[in-house]
């Protein structure tokens, strides 16, 4: 059972407070003597956020902090796997694919397997005929290739991020 704001008990702090904040309004002329006094010594006796509320009813801003209505709480955000951890980036749609894998299948067989494993079968096929064409020598486009993926990253063949 959840029990009502105002009806709450205030402590010497809330009290100084508000005291403080009354204070600020008879400074600013918006109380005379008689009525400040009258207004202090129901704060001091009182006991209650509603009790406090009554000697603020009347008068503009400022109030006690301890008054204002709370601020409506949000469930905690949950990050997104599908989303870019910067602030005003876009959704990314990651692939099923790793860049992991990707950059060790070109690394370890350097003819574009790691390209044909991400669905780029032009770069692949490519790559496969400049190291055969080359007798080998053409292997170390696949090779940076592979350095590439596993230091950056990419993207596969429809375009979406390769996984971490």
């Amino acid at each position: 059972m959840a029990q009502d704001p105002e009806q709450l008990r205030i402590g010497t702090a809330e009290r100084e407070e508000a005291t403080q904040v009354l204070s600020e309004h008879f400074s600013a002329g918006r109380l005379t003597i008689a009525e400040y006094d009258e207004r202090v010594g129901a704060l001091v006796a009182a006991q209650t956020r509603a009790e406090v509320r009554t000697q603020f009813e009347d008068l503009p801003a400022p109030h006690p902090a301890f008054l204002a209505p709370p601020l409506p709480t949000m469930p905690p955000m949950s990050r997104h796997p599908e989303r870019d951890p910067r602030p005003g980036a876009e959704m990314v749609t990651y692939s099923e694919k790793s860049k992991l894998v990707a950059g060790l299948l070109q690394l370890l067989l350097p003819f574009g397997v790691g390209r044909f494993y991400t669905g780029h079968t032009g770069v692949a096929v490519a790559q496969l005929f400049v190291t055969i064409v080359t007798l080998g020598m053409g292997a170390v486009w696949s090779f940076i290739d592979g350095i590439i993926l596993l230091a950056s990253g990419g993207v596969d063949g429809k375009g979406r991020r390769l996984r971490e």
